[in-house]
């Protein structure tokens, strides 16, 4: 059986309750990396989301952040993040979501992101559009570079990888209006979806970082690949490019050229 999408939304906003009911205490931190963090309020929502997904849909396959895998008919496959911005949320810095996908048959069909900190759902349904509370999203209508605000993000492994991305970091802040980084790969997405940034990329990530916003970002417009130009972003080795249509083909060609670090 197909969940609905008002069913991916109530999740997503139950499982922010969670987060912001937790917003304001001390948390305990646990390292998966040197720099890779949970909670116990991520493992509190996912524990919620993963209950209440194997009661409704008991033979659906579920990919989640602090569980890993369970196994599944293979038909549906729910993409879970049950707390998009980690280090954010442990550091008190309001920016951080609840992030649900679910793909029929391998295609990515229904995507939730909830932000608990505004009461901000964006959502998307394969062919019929994405919306935020309700109202039609679309990305921006950027066609140069010069004139665009980007968003990336930083691999955990950062310290010790040579896909650590500051390269292109540089490249891109000195060819635009600027580049953010926000510590949350859905919600950039999000944001990109809603126009607020004209394009969004990163090298290293995992399926449940990009499954909701990827297909969130795509119905409202964006172009969105691989940063090879393919468009599985969701298989390894990951990396996604969303962007407006009118600049995407250019930062395609910035990501295939190999990063140039200057002279320290």
């Amino acid at each position: 059986m197909q969940p609905t999408l008002s069913e991916l939304e109530r999740l997503a906003r139950q499982a922010g309750e969670i987060l912001r009911a937790g917003y304001n205490d001390d948390h305990h931190v646990d390292y998966k990396g040197v720099i890779d963090i949970v909670t116990e309020v991520d493992r509190q929502s996912e524990d919620f989301l993963l209950g209440q997904i194997r009661r409704l849909f008991p033979d659906h396959k579920i990919l989640a952040e602090e569980t890993g895998g369970s196994d599944g008919d293979g038909n549906y496959t729910w993409y879970i993040d049950p707390l998009d911005g980690t280090v954010n949320y442990a550091h008190k810095i309001p920016i951080f979501c609840v992030s649900i996908a679910c793909a029929a048959r391998g295609t990515l069909s229904l995507a939730a992101v909830y932000d608990p900190m505004r009461d901000e759902m964006f959502s998307a349904e394969r062919g019929r559009g994405a919306w935020l509370n309700g109202q039609p999203l679309r990305v921006s209508n950027a066609t140069e570079l010069r004139r665009s605000l980007l968003v990336t993000g930083f691999p955990y492994d950062a310290w010790t990888s040579p896909r650590d991305n500051f390269a292109y970091f540089v490249r891109f802040g000195k060819l635009t209006q600027g580049v953010r980084r926000l510590g949350s790969a859905a919600l950039d997405l999000c944001y990109v979806a809603a126009g607020r940034f004209d394009g969004f990329w990163e090298l290293s990530l995992k399926p449940w970082d990009v499954a909701a916003g990827g297909l969130i970002a795509l119905e409202a417009g964006a172009t969105v690949t691989a940063i090879n130009g393919g468009p599985d972003f969701i298989s390894a080795p990951q990396s996604v490019l969303a962007a407006a249509p009118g600049i995407h083909a250019e930062m395609l060609e910035i990501l295939s050229e190999p990063p140039q670090y200057p002279p320290y």
